[in-house]
């Protein structure tokens, strides 16, 4: 396999990427945070999603059209995209973890795909051999996202040499698009985006022009009334023309359309592509992002509130948006090189989208609340089970998010123990890295280049991090590292060089924004680059929801290996607020009673693995209470 080519995102040919990705087979993770989760992908969640794709006949749905099983249709129309980002998922996984049994599952389920690919090239167990339906009701069937997945899948089966076999099953379906979809054909796109990405990466591998020229196509429908101009459809305005991610707008919907587009600006470099996705990603993050990076605050419609509409119990974060949010902010930093993207991308993993699965492996959210009263309890399953592959294809492909690679250097996005074997300018880079990371700072990195040579290594300094020190073997940098940008260190590197990297993991209290009502009067803890969250089983004989803190609480970070898989849990002192039931003529009265407790919490990420019991995100900050009374 050609150097560079086991990649989710190709950007080693895309002349407006300044960042090109380094493959996921040469960075082996070895940490105690992200290694386990990426070994229980092979053992527990890959077998597991396979089995409840057995189990509710999903895979039956393909089996019952080559005369294998007799049963009707199961699941909804898109059933078959569970399917294909199963298979992508186990395709990354198996370019480093290689597994005989899953290989198997991965040849038999191909040869169900394959034999039940229609013969002008349309694919889609729920319209087989119905021609007369095909793409007639395209704001709901969901025909093109389901094609995208596929096209995904088989791009990973390409790229890791897992089965081939699958890519040209991907050529046939996209010669059918190109033949039925652009000027003069089908001019409707999908009522929910995915296909753009999938054709920019198709157009990747096989340099056919078409295939990112459909994509485009399909992002300039947009706005033109093809679904009665909703936003949920993101049809309100013109793609380029937008100044706000619309409220009402379908929050995942949404997330894979700026995705696909920003993979288009890569390879075309439409400068007012890039306006509306800069536009775009200002306004989700400074005024429709939740703390943990989760987006979509509406139930209805699963999505995006208006500025500042944030609410916590019943936030949707659907897990499936926090994915898209990673990828999404992947490609921004890869057309861009630039810290606050990598930010993002980092705060979602640790958080929002890694909330998505249970510490086993086995049980998924589909929604990720920032409050609770114990009812809301990851399932084996889900109704809508599209969560539960996304999260796995994220982690799968996880070890290709950490470096990239310049002209001039490599850059180190995110920070666990690993070793990675980089290729630079003709040169093999082998770069490790010692850290306790997330819990702890410090992170040391051992450079061997192969040659020696001059060259540069950018380290990120975190948007969180208060202060950062550098020292190369040894010797102090003389600067002082900003936080949110990267640190370009040149010189000429010989064999075992040393970086350390020494950044300062205080814990915050967090205010939001003023008008997010919400959160009035409250703070979030953090530290480093997880959100802590306050759960009823570690704060016995006290509701959470009760508990307030005052910003000269002194609050201790305690590492725990023996608890939900070792995490450092925070425990300090707090209030229980002893009048809460009369809290609103309290704050008329401007007087709180509270007595002192001692709280723990910890991180968001690892909530709800016990016993239910309420948990919250944001916690009453009593000094915004002219006069407090503590109860002795």
């Amino acid at each position: 396999m050609p150097v560079g080519k086991v990649v989710v995102v190709d950007t080693s040919s895309s002349p407006y990427a300044k960042l090109k990705p380094v493959p996921i087979t040469q960075v082996e993770l070895r940490d105690s945070f992200w290694a386990p989760r990426i070994s229980s992908l092979l053992t527990d969640t890959l077998p597991h999603i396979y089995a409840q794709l057995n189990e509710k006949g999903y895979l039956d749905n393909f089996r019952r059209l080559v005369g294998k099983v007799q049963t009707n249709f199961k699941g909804y129309p898109f059933a078959d995209e569970h399917v294909y980002k199963w298979l992508e998922a186990t395709a990354w996984l198996l370019s480093y973890r290689p597994s005989k049994e899953l290989l198997e599952r991965v040849k038999e389920v191909i040869e169900l795909i394959e034999a039940v690919q229609e013969p002008d090239g349309y694919i889609n167990t729920r319209f087989y051999g119905k021609p007369k339906e095909r793409y007639k009701k395209l704001d709901w069937s969901h025909e093109l996202y389901v094609g995208g997945h596929l096209i995904q899948a088989a791009i990973a089966c390409r790229r890791t040499n897992v089965c081939e076999r699958l890519f040209n099953v991907a050529l046939k379906y996209g010669k059918h698009l190109i033949e039925n979809f652009g000027p003069g054909r089908i001019e409707i796109p999908d009522g929910h985006p995915e296909v753009e990405m999938a054709l920019v990466e198709l157009y990747r591998e096989t340099r056919n022009k078409r295939y990112i020229e459909l994509a485009e196509f399909l992002i300039d429908l947009r706005g033109r009334g093809k679904f009665n101009y909703l936003p949920y459809f993101v049809d309100n305005k013109p793609f380029k023309q937008l100044d706000e991610a619309p409220p009402g707008a379908h929050a995942v919907r949404f997330l894979y359309l700026v995705t696909g587009a920003t993979d288009i600006y890569l390879e075309k470099g439409d400068r007012e592509l890039w306006d509306a996705l800069e536009r775009l990603w200002l306004d989700i993050v400074r005024r429709k992002m939740y703390i943990t990076g989760g987006v979509g605050a509406r139930y209805a419609g699963e999505s995006i509130g208006e500025a500042y509409e944030l609410p916590n119990e019943s936030a949707y974060a659907e897990t499936c948006a926090a994915v898209a949010n990673v990828m999404w902010n992947y490609r921004m930093l890869l057309a861009t090189a630039e810290a606050k993207y990598a930010d993002i991308m980092e705060l979602t993993l640790y958080n929002g989208a890694l909330s998505g699965i249970s510490l086993d492996g086995r049980n998924f959210f589909y929604t990720n609340p920032l409050a609770d009263r114990g009812k809301h309890r990851r399932q084996p399953w889900l109704h809508c089970p599209c969560c539960p592959p996304n999260i796995a294809r994220l982690l799968a492909s996880l070890p290709g998010y950490f470096y990239s690679t310049s002209n001039d250097g490599i850059w180190i996005h995110l920070y666990a123990s690993n070793n990675a074997s980089i290729y630079l300018n003709n040169n093999k880079v082998v770069v490790s890295q010692e850290t306790m990371y997330p819990w702890d700072g410090y992170v040391k990195i051992k450079v061997k280049p192969e040659k020696e040579d001059v060259f540069a290594i950018y380290l990120r300094i975190p948007g969180w991090a208060d202060q950062a020190e550098i020292l190369v073997n040894g010797r102090p940098l003389e600067l002082l590292p900003k936080p949110s940008s990267y640190v370009r260190v040149e010189r000429e590197w010989r064999w075992d060089d040393s970086i350390e990297l020494k950044i300062g993991m205080n814990i915050k209290l967090v205010a939001s924004h003023p008008k997010v009502i919400a959160n009035t009067g409250k703070v979030a803890i953090m530290r480093g680059p997880l959100v802590y969250c306050l759960e009823q089983i570690d704060n016995p004989g006290i509701d959470v929801w009760g508990i307030g803190i005052s910003s000269e609480s002194k609050l201790e970070a305690v590492y725990e290996p023996n608890l939900l898989k070792g995490v450092v849990s925070i425990v300090g002192e707090g209030f229980e607020l002893t009048n809460n039931e009369q809290l609103y003529n309290a704050l008329n009265k401007y007087v709180v009673k509270a007595r002192k407790v001692l709280f723990k919490a910890i991180p968001y990420y690892a909530w709800a693995n016990r016993d239910p019991g309420p948990m919250t995100v944001w916690i009453p900050l009593i000094d915004v209470f002219k006069k407090v009374r503590i109860e002795r």
